[in-house]
């Protein structure tokens, strides 16, 4: 016989722990729809992402460095993969729906706009009199409205929880409004998870590419960053002496891993602390529990501040990000007076939503090199 969803809800049961979020106790979707034979509600929301145009555009999104600068470079996408990686290997160890965790992780990042943080911050100030810009709450928006896939619904119509992870989602990077009929204190500990797991990719990977590029060095972190020190000294005592590229990767491999089970151990026992039994109980504590142990707080603030100050804000990095967020603003102000450019869904938009989301919408939704082929286009 097939594995029903009932199967799975069932083997749900028998191995997640009390806290998790079980699929069969989801709070449903805006629209009702007929629950999915062979799959849980949370592997049908993922499979909905990941079938998203949203979701494909990620590939032709800056994550550090311009897209197309590098082969090897990361793009919004690949990132986003590493995310939901990580994701499902904390959910497993703590015994956490792997499925809610991985969907939140695969659609973090799908209100990103064009340019990384830099575009997110443009569109800020552009839109500060019409409600302003927030890549989450955007998120939210494009599985919500923006996608047009099914004939029965807007968006994706995927189920609360995985929306909660969105609009919840928090870094030290991303600090989200709050938005009605999502007021518990805290979200699920799934969502909780997805969030560090951002960081672990993010602090991870950028100090890859920053090591490629060259724009890092190794002798740099060793003295400016603990956590890079320590697991230096733990490769080469493990290991001797490796080749440049293989010492690199696994110094980095270290570091996750170290990351990784700093989590699982701190969030575990903050759990039994809190002695939660169900889902709803974690949300309703007044901080979250998935957390990072203090001394590894410390380390990763400590990393934060030495990546802005020497790959964030290098000129290198910097500056060809602040010439493409340029072509933003001057797009934006070109489709408030040239109506007819912008495209045919966002016009119909317009009529309901205003000029000014419409085309901030339209400009979020478009890779790098999209808009500079509309800037080639219209303005050069």
């Amino acid at each position: 016989m097939p594995c029903s969803r009932e199967e799975l809800e069932k083997r749900e049961r028998h191995f997640l722990a009390p806290y998790a979020q079980f699929s069969a106790e989801t709070r449903g979707r805006k629209f009702d729809e007929p629950p999915p034979e062979w799959r849980t509600h949370f592997q049908r929301d993922r499979d909905r992402v990941i079938h998203s145009r949203a979701f494909r555009r990620l590939e032709y999104k800056t994550q550090v460095f311009l897209n197309g600068t590098g082969d090897h470079l990361r793009t919004r996408l690949t990132h986003t993969m590493e995310v939901a990686a990580i994701s499902r290997n904390i959910a497993r160890a703590l015994r956490l729906n792997e499925d809610l965790a991985e969907t939140i992780a695969l659609a973090h990042d799908l209100g990103h706009p064009p340019f990384g943080h830099k575009g997110e911050s443009v569109l800020n100030k552009l839109m500060k009199d019409h409600g302003g810009f927030e890549h989450n709450l955007h998120s939210l928006r494009i599985v919500e409205e923006l996608e047009q896939k099914y004939p029965l619904f807007p968006g994706l119509n995927l189920t609360w929880e995985v929306r909660e992870g969105l609009i919840k989602h928090f870094t030290s990077y991303d600090h989200p409004n709050r938005r009605a009929g999502f007021e518990a204190r805290s979200s699920s500990l799934e969502a909780q998870v997805a969030n560090l797991a951002d960081e672990i990719a993010y602090y991870s990977h950028d100090l890859d590419d920053g090591l490629d590029a060259e724009l890092l060095t190794e002798k740099d972190l060793r003295q400016d960053a603990q956590i890079w020190s320590e697991a230096a000294r733990t490769v080469k005592k493990q290991y001797g002496d490796l080749p440049d590229e293989c010492r690199r990767s696994f110094t980095i491999r270290c570091i996750i891993d170290g990351q990784v089970k700093d989590v699982v151990a701190t969030t575990h026992e903050r759990v039994l602390e809190a002695s939660v039994q169900s889902a709803d109980e974690v949300r309703l504590c007044s901080k979250a529990l998935a957390q990072y142990s203090e001394k590894r707080r410390k380390q990763n603030l400590e990393l934060r501040d030495y990546l802005y100050q020497n790959l964030y804000f290098n000129p290198k990095v910097h500056e060809p990000n602040l010439r493409a967020v340029k072509m933003i603003e001057e797009l934006f102000q070109y489709y408030l007076n040239h109506h007819e450019q912008v495209g045919e869904q966002s016009r119909k938009r317009a009529r309901k939503i205003g000029w000014p989301r419409a085309i901030c919408d339209y400009i979020a939704g478009m890779t790098d090199r999209y808009v500079m082929l509309e800037y080639q286009r219209l303005l050069a």
